[in-house]
């Protein structure tokens, strides 16, 4: 049989035989795990319920790289937790300022053909060197730590075959903003996007990285490209030659869906407000008075990226009405970038460098002003996202976030430079400055090591496992498109409360319906009703963790995200499907609702759900497999996986 790729590492990792049939439930052995510091106490706080001496992978690394902006105790006591944790149970710690977790881990510990899973939705940049990554809750996080087969349902592979060569001033950003284009936001559900063709060969891993990264804004379950000599030669750069494995797909191949891209007729492109799919050329979008940029983050901070950034903006001057920032992805190429005068440049053009961080991409420090428009490099422009619940947010590429910053509305490359070729020759080194001195290894015995917990590290939340009645009040109604960050929402004093549960509840949808934590605690047991795709966006399992504290017990709507109600179940609340979506229109804020039977409606994977209030009746149905409805009925993963392994 001619595999593909995706189905060449599936098959070296199945835990249980499997025909690899689109949809159908497979369990597989996850190689790596990471998780970074505002997702990670609620994985570890699982991990050491397990009481498992050591994790059981081959690579798990705690990144310290998100909340660097200390604006109280919480963060640097949280900090002081996940290191001593790291100790103790055999993990591999990266300090803060060492660099951001996606970046930093494909260039040191990432292997083509190996699995990852990580508390972050991003993950899926490791994608980049040929490894199938997968975003997901600390729960599951804490599962793969312990050495458990991960359940996915097989995806559909879509062979994106790359034709031609991007000219000067179009970028990877804009390939990606392209698949965002045709796609959606939901298209990628259920799917990986495997990336091949000649187009590939002028791609960079950096490059790759922006494309794999931000194939979550898709919600696709991972993007991945060939093992090939051009991962080659970064392995090289990186002095990790030894660890590369060269992995391709078979020729002839077979995919269940195929993509092309022209990369020759691509222009640059931009994101508009606010959602990743709203994508229009520069041309065409609208020239609206830009107060910020931001130039960073996972997606769009490599060594080229800030390089060519800094060569659009040589020699002129930042608008006096905009505020420029920049962060370097990593440790590695802010020195890199210091050895060459880049940042001075950058510095010269009016720029303001922050820390080598996540920090603004996900709220974290340099909000916008209110109602202000910024344009970023980084990956997500949903509302709220930067800090300032009112402000819009345009996606682009660091070409035109440097061009933007010069002339204060949306601007290409070579309306700013004379010669807009110069970008094309800027390529990666050839060799990286190798310094892992931040990176703290782990011990080979640390049961003698003491946890260190802050006081405001709070137990877990376990829920109840689900009566055979549920009688409940809809404690929301909710739209299209509801993403994590409207319901836990993101920046450094949000950040720093999640370690704390009964704390960050209390903040529960506050961007979205002031009214609902108020509600929902009257209420006591409630549900909450949705429209298409909710839970978009990042794998914070905060954002089922909260309303469960707070008594939600299901979640019903007409789509969801793959790893939202991945999440969900994992915590014991019920994600429940419309059968007919247009039943969405006979329940409302407050009605209150029964579900008879929960317990073998589970079980049948089916429940009639009555509006008590309105005097009808509907069906649900649950998308589960029996492993889910198993996990469902001990009231949560890790009661769960508490069973398995005994």
């Amino acid at each position: 049989m001619k595999n593909n790729l995706t189905q060449k590492i599936i098959l070296a990792h199945l835990t249980k035989a499997s025909e690899m049939k689109v949809g159908e439930e497979i369990y597989l052995k996850m190689d790596q795990t990471l998780t970074h510091d505002i997702t990670a106490v609620m994985a570890y706080l699982a991990f050491e319920k397990l009481e498992i001496p050591r994790v059981r992978t081959q690579c798990s690394v705690s990144y310290l790289d998100h909340n660097l902006l200390y604006v109280d105790h919480k963060t640097p006591d949280d900090h002081i937790y996940l290191q001593s944790i790291a100790k103790k149970y055999g993990l591999y710690l990266s300090r803060p300022g060492n660099g951001i977790c996606h970046s930093v881990h494909s260039a040191r510990f990432g292997i083509p053909g190996k699995t990852i899973m990580g508390s972050d939705s991003h993950t899926t940049s490791a994608g980049s060197i040929g490894m199938l990554s997968f975003g997901a809750g600390g729960m599951d996080v804490a599962r793969a730590m312990a050495g458990l087969p991960m359940r996915f349902q097989m995806p559909s592979i879509v062979k994106v075959n790359l034709i031609g060569k991007l000219n000067p001033g179009v970028t990877a950003k804009d390939v990606i903003l392209e698949m965002l284009r045709r796609y959606g936001v939901k298209g990628g559900l259920g799917k990986v996007f495997e990336y091949v063709g000649e187009g590939t060969q002028s791609l960079e891993v950096p490059e790759r990285l922006t494309i794999t990264n931000m194939g979550a804004e898709m919600g696709a379950t991972s993007s991945i490209f060939p093992a090939d000599d051009v991962v080659r030669r970064f392995f090289k750069a990186q002095n990790r030659e030894k660890d590369f494995v060269e992995i391709l797909p078979d020729q002839d191949a077979q995919y269940d869906e195929e993509v092309t891209i022209d990369l020759s007729q691509l222009q640059p492109l931009v994101a508009c407000p606010s959602q990743p799919d709203q994508v229009k050329t520069i041309a065409e979008a609208p020239k609206v008075k830009v107060h910020q940029v931001y130039i960073g983050s996972c997606t769009n901070a490599s060594y080229a990226d800030i390089k060519k950034a800094a060569m659009v903006l040589k020699g002129k001057k930042v608008h006096e009405d905009v505020q420029l920032t920049l962060s370097v992805s990593t440790r590695q190429i802010f020195k890199q970038l210091l050895r060459e005068g880049i940042i001075e440049d950058l510095i010269d053009a009016g720029a303001r460098i922050t820390e080598i961080a996540c920090g603004a991409c996900t709220g974290i420090g340099q909000a916008p002003p209110t109602k202000g428009v910024s344009v970023r490099t980084s990956n997500r422009n949903f509302p709220g996202r930067s800090g300032t619940a009112d402000a819009q947010l345009y996606l682009v590429s660091p070409e035109v976030a440097a061009a933007t910053a010069i002339t204060g509305v949306l601007t290409e490359a070579k309306d700013v430079m004379e010669d807009v070729s110069i970008l094309a020759r800027v390529k990666e080194p050839l060799s990286y400055v190798i310094d892992d001195s931040m990176m703290i290894k782990p011990l080979e015995d640390g049961r003698d090591v003491e946890i260190i917990r802050g006081p405001n590290i709070k137990p877990l939340p376990i829920n109840d496992s689900p009566t055979h009645t549920l009688r409940a009040k809809v404690s929301l109604k909710a739209e299209d498109n509801i993403s994590t960050d409207d319901i836990t929402p993101a920046n450094a004093q949000f950040s720093s409360m999640r370690s704390n549960i009964p704390l960050i509840a209390e903040y529960a949808y506050s961007r979205y319906d002031a009214q609902f934590v108020q509600r929902a605690k009257e209420m006591k047991t409630s549900i909450i009703v949705g429209g298409e795709n909710y839970g978009q966006g990042s794998s914070r399992e905060h954002a089922a963790i909260t309303p469960m504290f707070l008594g939600v017990k299901a979640v019903l709507v007409k789509s969801m995200a793959r790893i939202h109600k991945n999440n969900l179940v994992n915590h014991g609340v019920i994600p429940i499907l419309f059968e007919n979506p247009a039943d969405y229109e006979h329940i409302d804020l407050g009605d209150e609702i029964e579900i008879k039977d929960l317990i073998e409606g589970l079980k049948k994977k089916e429940v009639t759900i009555f509006n008590q209030t309105k005097g009808n009746s509907f069906n649900g149905v649950l998308d589960l497999s029996d492993a889910e409805v198993n996990i469902l009925l001990c009231g949560g993963q890790l009661a769960y996986i508490k069973s398995q392994l005994a």
